[in-house]
């Protein structure tokens, strides 16, 4: 028996493979006024991890300044614990051979990817949520400049978790490696081994009267550098914890922000802290007086 397939069914396979292949070219990704690729569904092999690629030496090591996007601050900061959910695109193909925000070019076949505050380069697992899938990527450009979009994904990348456009994921940064690409970028060595350590020599007892430190006086300072603000209270925590070494670092919730201060300040410690965080960390922190926001060069 023939089988008779109506003009209007061969027309609405037509028209669905015609849409497979079509890409999105929205404003607003980056300067170049580029949208986000979209990708025909193929199947990849199995990732290999490329060390040699992913923890290769960057051209810098690239954190950059506090910037906005449509009227939303955004921090860059080092945060090996980042860990966080939300929507990722696709990195459009017409910008292979640009240089990244670190000094790399751009390649649509490297596993790569773009944040808005991830230091560059850093190596993080990305999952994407609607199938359990995962890919290793290098970080090593700034973006997507919208706020609807956490990351956006190489093709290559994006085809190995079965990403065809707009999907929910789980991005990861991976310390060890992050730390590793990091070193490799700015020349630091690796810690030699510990040298092994000698047999104690038992010795007769003494018992020896050790005085307690004073404690430390208590500053209550009109200042407050803020340093970062975020979504994510364990982002600011963790931020928090490691600004400690500046002075009395806090977060304070205001709203649905979590924002990470060093409270407690005369003007020439907040004057100091301002400076460290500038030269030390790439930072672009603010200054609080009594609670109203000031010039932080006003001091």
């Amino acid at each position: 028996m023939k089988k008779i397939v109506s003009l209007a069914v061969l027309t609405a396979l037509v028209s669905g493979c015609a849409d497979l292949s079509t890409t999105s070219k929205n404003a607003g990704y980056g300067a170049d006024g580029f949208g986000e690729e979209v990708l025909v569904a193929a199947p990849v092999a199995e990732q290999t991890l490329n060390d040699a690629y992913l923890l290769a030496p960057a051209p810098k090591y690239y954190i950059g300044n506090a910037y906005k996007v449509e009227d939303v601050q955004y921090i860059p900061v080092e945060d090996m614990s980042y860990n966080q959910t939300g929507v990722a695109g696709i990195i459009p193909v017409e910008l292979n051979g640009t240089k990244t925000s670190n000094g790399e070019t751009f390649d649509s076949n490297q596993l790569v990817a773009t944040s808005k505050t991830l230091p560059l380069p850093t190596i993080a697992r990305v999952t994407n949520l609607d199938n359990g899938q995962s890919v290793v990527v290098r970080v090593n450009n700034r973006g997507p400049f919208v706020n609807t979009r956490i990351m956006d994904l190489s093709s290559a990348a994006a085809q190995r978790i079965g990403l065809n456009g707009q999907g929910k994921i789980q991005v990861q940064v991976m310390p060890n490696e992050s730390t590793a690409v990091k070193n490799a970028t700015l020349g630091v060595n690796a810690p030699a081994p510990a040298a092994p350590v000698a047999a104690p020599v038992v010795a007769e007892t003494v018992d020896v009267q050790v005085a307690e430190p004073a404690p430390a006086p208590v500053v209550t300072g009109d200042y407050s550098v803020q340093v970062a603000a975020f979504y994510a209270e364990d982002s600011a925590t963790t931020l928090a914890n490691r600004m400690k070494t500046y002075g009395d670092a806090v977060v304070v919730n205001e709203g649905d922000m979590y924002k990470v201060r060093i409270i407690n300040l005369d003007a020439s410690q907040a004057r100091g802290v301002i400076d460290a965080l500038r030269n030390n960390e790439g930072m672009a922190p603010g200054l609080l007086k009594s609670g109203r926001w000031v010039n932080a060069d006003s001091i």
